[in-house]
């Protein structure tokens, strides 16, 4: 059986820096206050290693349940690019990326996510754009 996929794209602007914006999301301190982080889950791990080839796990509770966030990083190109592989139970592994542009009250980061199960596309874009938002109240 071959399960249908697609794209996903979500754009948001910040009126923080590309750099601020950019590495929040290699920073463990910041990146377990936004990324894969739900109201009412409970952050139990975050561990990063921001260099191409490095992994990341994001460990979150949620109802008495670790969910985990894996992933690889594909490409750092700081402040404008991040690619990874992203994966977590029960899903497959997709890529995930980032790109990032200087505009002139901050910048804005558009998020690439690609083969994403079809019946999951609407969870998946209010995901990211949950995240988005967290990220823009942080920095």
């Amino acid at each position: 059986m071959t399960l249908t996929t697609c794209t996903i794209e979500v754009s948001r602007e910040f009126s923080a820096s590309e750099e601020t914006v950019f590495d929040a999301w290699l920073d463990p301190q910041k990146a377990g206050k936004f990324l894969f982080a739900t109201p009412a889950g409970i952050m139990k791990k975050v561990e990063i290693d921001a260099k191409l080839g490095g992994r990341f796990s994001i460990i979150e509770t949620r109802d008495g349940v670790d969910v985990d966030h894996v992933g690889i990083y594909l490409a750092i190109e700081r402040p404008t690019c991040l690619r990874f592989s992203f994966g977590g139970d029960p899903f497959p592994t997709t890529n995930v990326t980032l790109n990032i542009s200087k505009t002139e009250s901050g910048c804005v980061l558009h998020l690439t996510h690609e083969e994403v199960w079809i019946e999951y596309e609407a969870s998946v874009i209010q995901g990211w754009t949950s995240i988005l938002e967290n990220l823009a109240q942080l920095v």
